[in-house]
């Protein structure tokens, strides 16, 4: 039996996973925050990581360089209406923006939201299980493959399944850590 279609889906929540813990303020200056974030681009809705240069000069301040400078009001006005919270500064040539120190009830909150983005990963995981262990059996009980080759189907999935769970306790270990350091 062939494996490779459902550790894609395996994998492919995995991804979401690291795409979303990425987004995820932590305190620390990340410019994948801004991945979300769209701008009115001449009638046209375009990430800033396409209109700007984007730098972290220091730990907690992002600095976002428009190519062309008649767009650093609507750049400003997107951050303003996006769900970051964190306010523009525009000095007329760059828009800055300062990550505040995390307090500690708010890291705890992170926490129990990163933990429950990777609760839904494991869902995800075992979701694309559950679909190869019924193919498996419906192969079985259209006669392609054996009894025992069902059974050992089972066990193969269920290796992969706690592989990709131990990829995601590994990712949520680290973005705790991350989250809890600053």
């Amino acid at each position: 039996m062939d494996y490779t279609n459902i550790e894609e889906k395996m994998e492919k929540a995995v991804n979401m996973l690291s795409e979303k813990f990425a987004e995820v303020r932590a305190g620390r200056a990340n410019p994948a925050v801004l991945n979300k974030i769209k701008v009115d681009y001449y009638g046209t809705p375009t990430p800033i990581n396409q209109m700007a240069g984007i730098s972290v000069p220091e730990a907690r301040l992002i600095v976002i360089q428009p190519w062309d400078i008649s767009q650093l009001k609507e750049i400003e006005k997107a951050i303003l209406a996006s769900d970051i919270g964190i306010n523009p500064n525009n000095d007329g040539k760059v828009i800055r923006l300062a990550f505040p120190e995390l307090n500690e009830e708010r890291r705890k909150e992170i926490v129990k939201e990163i933990k429950k983005m990777a609760e839904d990963a494991k869902v995800g995981v075992r979701a694309a299980r559950r679909d190869g262990i019924d193919e498996a059996k419906a192969k079985q009980k259209d006669g392609e493959i054996t009894e025992d080759e069902e059974k050992q189907a089972e066990v193969e999935i269920q290796k992969l399944t706690d592989k990709k769970i131990g990829e995601i306790d590994e990712i949520l270990n680290e973005k705790e850590k991350e989250v809890m350091a600053i």
